[in-house]
């Protein structure tokens, strides 16, 4: 996947105050405050940044947390996962690949088939509807 690479102050004057602080700052959204984490509605959410397809609709499930949850993202191409010793803790943090964005945290505690919980915070996706039969 081709890289997206823009300067921080592009990406500020592009985002809202809260994306910007979660996805180029690593920062967090308040557990149940989102706006994806009880959503139900079919479809493929994308990268809030730059419109990667990063999870569908189909994958996503109710883990309790208060943050939008899938047990398996698109596509392996997708995300990017990195070592995160921040806080105190060891936790493996999910990017955007194409663009870097901070999605979340992945975690070993999701049901099968993948037994993994994608913590996402819902500033950095954008649902995109699909249309129900």
């Amino acid at each position: 996947m081709e890289k997206l690479d823009k300067p921080l102050e592009a990406w500020r004057e592009e985002l809202s105050d809260t994306q910007f602080h979660i996805c180029r700052l690593g920062g967090t959204e308040r557990a149940f405050t989102g706006e994806y984490y009880a959503t139900k509605t079919p479809g493929l959410y994308r990268c809030a940044c730059c419109g990667n397809a990063l999870f569908d609709s189909d994958t996503k499930y109710d883990s309790g947390s208060g943050w939008p949850s899938y047990f398996q993202p698109v596509s392996a191409e997708s995300i990017s996962e990195h070592e995160d010793f921040s806080h105190g803790m060891h936790r493996i943090e999910v990017k955007c690949a194409k663009c870097d964005a901070h999605l979340g945290h992945v975690f070993p505690d999701g049901p099968a088939p993948t037994g993994l919980r994608y913590c996402i915070n819902s500033a950095s996706l954008r649902l995109e509807p699909r249309e129900v039969e």
